[in-house]
């Protein structure tokens, strides 16, 4: 019998690399249920929620280091049993499975950035840090800003995801930039940059 070689820590690193990289490719899934025919990926949304966690993190006074590791790291373990939307989480043990692929994405890893990671996924889970609570607002605010630009180039149906998942927000700060976002066009930032007048 052949033994099997063991990998050193810069390979199970790379493996990890690997699996996030796979995340550019895997689209969000809930948007394909209000007809968004190629919808943002994962690792689109991870970006844009990271950047708001720390932005969240230091109005709030938290700590946007951990704030960005729980934005950035929430979904990775849809490279291993991808975007599942709402309809489908309904029949789906889905947490579980999860739970079950994050810990085997982090198996291997060297234990100190194992139990960094095991750490804040906890935290992120348990919902109990203000750290957590923020990064699942920035979660929450990411999906709300993309259902509005989708709606702003014309899906109508986009717009669903206003009615409850403002509610979930958490912090003041969150609630607040919603509020702006709502109401603002999404088009002026760079409108402004480029002294285009209207």
């Amino acid at each position: 019998m052949k033994k099997k070689k063991t990998k050193n820590s810069e390979q199970k690193i790379l493996d990890l690399i690997s699996e996030a990289g796979l995340l550019k490719r895997v689209k969000r899934s809930g948007w394909w249920v209000v007809g968004i025919k190629d919808p943002e990926t994962v690792a689109e949304h991870c970006f844009r929620c990271a950047v708001l966690g720390y932005l969240i993190a230091k109005m709030e006074g938290a700590d946007a280091y951990r704030v960005m590791l729980m934005c950035l790291f929430n979904d990775i373990h849809e490279a291993r049993i991808n975007d599942a939307h709402k309809v489908a989480v309904r029949y789906l043990n889905y947490t579980d499975a999860e739970n079950a692929a994050f810990a085997d994405q982090i198996a291997d890893m060297p234990v100190n950035i194992k139990k960094e990671m095991s750490g804040f996924r906890r935290d992120y889970l348990e919902q109990g840090s203000p750290e957590s609570l923020i990064a699942r607002d920035a979660d929450i605010l990411e999906c709300l800003i993309q259902a509005k630009e989708y709606y702003e180039h014309g899906n109508r149906q986009a717009k669903l995801f206003f009615r409850k998942a403002p509610k979930f927000l958490k912090t003041r700060t969150a609630r607040k930039l919603w509020k702006e976002a709502r109401d603002m066009d999404n088009t002026e930032w760079w409108l402004r940059v480029c002294d285009f007048k209207r």
